[in-house]
């Protein structure tokens, strides 16, 4: 994601699993590996510190609602300060969404990486784990590149704005500071609708195999309902279950891309596909690779074609989103996007 600081990595569902097995559960878990990255819940914590924590994540809420990003800069880590253009438009992108709302913090997880070098991959494996995996009370934080100290995450439920809002904060202590390291926010509803809802929408899809509207309808409630890509819970890996259950093969995912036929000959590579919540719609976005976008009035028509096609290819999308933007993005990552409702696609 933009905003953050250190490197992340989300790792859920059946690959989860088959990284923690029957040996890596709470009972069990290698003491060399709980030795170098440990996770403290708040349970478990003094007051004082678990006060101290919540106290500066407020604090640096508080600055997001005033939009005071020049606060939020002076406070952070020289990693993240020094490359603050992320935090800056998020802040900026919420501000509606955060002005006058309250923020309620969730119990925070204290992470200590320990070492002299930087971690390449930090795994924090916090509360109780069963032979399966993870339980209802239990949560994975993975991160890359994580320099050893000791972290905080906070999230923050925000209502009363224009819409409800999470925003996970990583937290370093420097002293008897915390200072901010990585700053993640989230809406919880996409065009009306939260991520439960969505989830029940991608499973009826799927009874109809639309396996294609249940794979993106399975991603957006993901995303609606995980604070921020490093952490996973026992919902979000059953939810990523149930997204590989329906991954089709003939849409870009994971990085891989996807060839899409058009009239005339012509073929597009696609390298990604999701939804887009616009107000009150749905979309479904389509990426593909171009050579060249300067001129806009044929990249138009790269677009239309686009567009045109990949709902030949999958009419199923018909029923599931309003409309479909085709973006063409260039080699130097620029991109040129067209939208066209999906009323007005023949």
């Amino acid at each position: 994601m933009r905003e953050e600081a250190f490197g992340v990595r989300h790792v859920a569902g059946t690959k989860l699993r088959s990284l923690l097995a029957a040996a890596f559960s709470f009972t069990f878990l290698p003491f060399a590996a709980a030795h170098a990255q440990t996770c403290l819940e708040a349970a478990d914590m003094t007051v004082p510190l678990r006060s101290s924590i919540e106290f500066a994540a407020q604090r640096y809420f508080d600055m997001s609602a005033r939009g005071d990003t020049a606060s939020l800069r002076q406070n952070s880590i020289p990693t993240l300060a020094s490359n603050f253009g992320g935090v800056e438009a998020a802040v900026k992108e919420n501000a509606e969404a955060f002005h006058g709302a309250r923020a309620l913090a969730r119990p925070p997880f204290l992470l200590t990486a320990e070492g002299a070098e930087a971690l390449p991959r930090a795994e924090f494996l916090c509360g109780v784990f069963g032979a399966t995996g993870q339980t209802a009370q239990s949560a994975v934080f993975v991160f890359n590149n994580l320099p050893p100290g000791k972290y905080a995450v906070v999230i923050l439920d925000v209502n009363g704005g224009k819409e409800g809002r999470t925003l996970t904060l990583i937290l370093q202590q420097e002293g008897a500071d915390w200072k901010l390291g990585g700053y993640y926010a989230r809406p919880t509803t996409a065009a009306g609708h939260n991520g439960n809802w969505y989830a029940e929408k991608a499973r009826d899809y799927k009874k109809k195999s639309q396996n294609h509207n249940a794979w993106l309808y399975f991603r957006e409630s993901i995303a609606l309902g995980s604070p921020a890509d490093f952490m996973s819970t026992l919902n979000s890996d059953k939810l990523y279950d149930e997204t590989q259950s329906v991954q089709p093969t003939d849409m870009p995912a994971n990085g891989n891309t996807i060839d899409l036929s058009a009239p005339g000959s012509h073929s597009y590579r696609m390298t990604e596909i999701f939804p887009l919540a616009v107000g009150d719609d749905l979309d479904v976005v389509v990426k593909y690779a171009s050579t060249d976008i300067s001129n806009t009035q044929k990249t138009f028509q790269d677009n239309m074609s686009v567009i045109k096609a990949l709902v030949a290819k999958f009419p199923e999308l018909r029923e599931a989103f309003n409309g479909v933007v085709a973006r063409a993005v260039a080699p130097s990552g620029q991109d040129y996007g067209s939208m066209l409702p999906m009323k007005e696609i023949k």
